[in-house]
């Protein structure tokens, strides 16, 4: 019998609401940052949001394992756990660029089943559950009709990481394949592409939580979000985000 996630995501959405709606008191303020050991900024933005997130998890759904970005990983060996970032970008949101996101998902028996991703600076949600299809602010979402790499749009967060993470020469046929490359994305690159706005985002370097709900918005959008080899993940340390059709393209380019 199918699993009811519904109650799942609504819950989600209105958590990750309230921890947008936190953050922007901070933004575009002049907040300062601290820097942790691998020269990633943290503000108190970051900290307030996930422990709002955390405050109500642990009051609705006490059982539930959480892995956040700013305070690590709780309830091990649960069945169900919420992956947290409750600022990704946190660099944009330092300079204040809106294309920072509060991302949340829900893991269950190991695969995302739930996935919401908050952009408050522009008032864009996307949103999730398996089954119950992809939603931006309240209408259908779904990747574009794109049938050609040649003219995909490309998108990518930042440049230098292809080379430092292995994946320069990948990128560089990458580039040459595709139509159009655009940076400073971060989460936000995914979600154009679970909205039909651009055909391919790639990250050589991910965390769970920085991913933690693409693998069912991009599904459920009829798209794919996993790692470098076509396996739908968020712990390989790496993703991409495209359509189905393009899919094998982006393959056979980084694996030639």
């Amino acid at each position: 019998m199918a699993m009811n996630l519904k109650p799942y995501l609504d819950f989600a959405i209105e958590t990750a609401h309230q921890a947008g709606q936190l953050t922007l008191g901070y933004f575009q303020r002049g907040i300062d940052a601290d820097f942790k050991g691998d020269d990633s900024p943290v503000t108190l933005a970051d900290k307030k949001g996930e422990e709002l997130i955390r405050s109500r998890i642990e009051k609705v759904y006490p059982s539930h394992g959480m892995l956040g970005e700013e305070f690590g990983d709780s309830g091990e060996g649960a069945s169900h756990r919420w992956l947290i970032d409750p600022i990704d970008g946190t660099k944009s949101f330092l300079r204040g660029v809106p294309f920072y996101g509060v991302l949340l998902a829900l893991e269950i028996e190991g695969k995302i089943e739930v996935g919401v991703s908050y952009f408050p600076a522009m008032g864009e949600m996307v949103y999730a559950a398996s089954g119950e299809g992809c939603f931006w602010n309240g209408r259908r979402a779904q990747v574009s009709q794109t049938k050609s790499l040649d003219r995909a749009f490309v998108s990518f967060t930042d440049v230098r990481g292809f080379d430092k993470y292995g994946r320069g020469e990948a990128w560089k046929r990458l580039q040459e394949a595709t139509y159009y490359n655009v940076g400073w994305s971060d989460a936000y690159g995914h979600m154009l592409v679970a909205t039909g706005r651009c055909d391919l985002m790639l990250d050589p370097i991910m965390n769970p939580w920085d991913c933690g709900p693409f693998p069912v918005i991009l599904r459920e959008a009829g798209g794919y979000a996993g790692d470098w080899s076509g396996n739908e993940t968020v712990h390989a340390d790496e993703m991409i985000s495209t359509t189905k059709t393009l899919l094998p393209q982006v393959l056979k380019t980084i694996k030639s």
